[in-house]
Formats: C-alpha cells, structure tokens, sequence
C-alpha cells in the first residue's frame, strides 16, 4: 500500500525527474486535507456498526427482494455476508482515505471480486448500490459531525463502483 506522497516519488523517480509544480500542488493538497482526512477516520471509526446497519437497512429498503426467499440475502449466512461485505468496503474506503491513495482497492478489495462473486452468483448491482449508500453515510456522518462536506471522501467510494461497473458490463 502506498501513500500519496509515496506514490508520487516513486513516479518521478521512475522518470528521473524532479518534483514539477504538479507534484507539489499533489502534495501539497494531501497535507491540506490531513486533518480531515484524520477526522474521517475516527468518525468511521467510533460509528462503523451505526454505518453498516444503516447501509444495510437502506439497501433492503431499496431492495426488499434480496430478503425474500430466492434472493441474495435470504439466509442468515447469506445476510450476515452481506453485512461482512459492506464492512469489508468501508474499512478499506478508510485504508485509502487516510493513504490519499486508491492503489490499496485494486490490492485488497477489486482484484478477483468479479469472479468470486460470479462464482457465488452474487450480483454486482446491489453491491455497488450498497457502496454508494456508504459514501452517502459517511459523507452525511460527516457532515453532521464537523460541518464540511470534503470531495475527498468521495473518491474510494466511486473508483469501487466505477471499477465493479466496469466489470459489471
């Protein structure tokens, strides 16, 4: 896993390159948001349970047939999957908000998840819905909490359901 700061060195020093102004502004933007990005975590942290059991309860709301006999949740095994699932995501979404760093998803979270949840017959759309649902929890957790809205939390949220849907297609 690596960090911003880290990824951007390592970069540059694959081009022999010095550190240009867009590097800097790089840098320079992840040490601007330190401090957010730490009170992101903490919140995602001491409310993770409140986080999942609200994406859960917001997804069956949405989706009632996944509950129902036939559907992806049917079994306690099967939702107590899901809920793992969600947990899964939300814990590495804070992996690579701390890191300022995307590269941890392709690591630990989208290599093989298409074809394990292919051969599970698990479908993508509710897993990429459930992973919105998180970004519109911790963004609105967020918000409530320390009265800002960063655009960074975003970005863990959508490369997971830019990339699922990509594979999705």
């Amino acid at each position: 896993m690596q960090d911003t700061i880290t990824s951007i060195v390592n970069q540059y020093d694959l081009t022999g390159k010095y550190l240009d102004d867009m590097a800097l502004s790089k840098i320079q933007n992840y040490f601007a948001t330190a401090l957010s990005r730490l009170q992101v975590i903490e919140m995602i942290n001491s409310q993770s349970s409140k986080i999942i059991q609200e994406t859960a309860t917001r997804l069956y709301n949405e989706q009632p047939e996944l509950l129902r006999p036939g559907g992806n949740s049917y079994t306690t095994r099967r939702y107590s999957a899901c809920l793992r699932d969600i947990e899964y995501y939300l814990r590495y979404a804070s992996y690579s908000l701390i890191a300022g760093n995307i590269n941890i998803l392709n690591e630990r979270v989208l290599d093989g998840l298409r074809e394990t949840y292919n051969s599970l017959n698990v479908p993508i759309g509710p897993t990429v819905r459930s992973i919105k649902i998180l970004e519109e929890i911790v963004k609105e957790e967020f918000a409530d909490n320390y009265k800002e809205k960063p655009e960074f939390i975003k970005q863990p949220f959508e490369y997971m359901i830019m990339s699922l849907s990509e594979q999705n297609t």
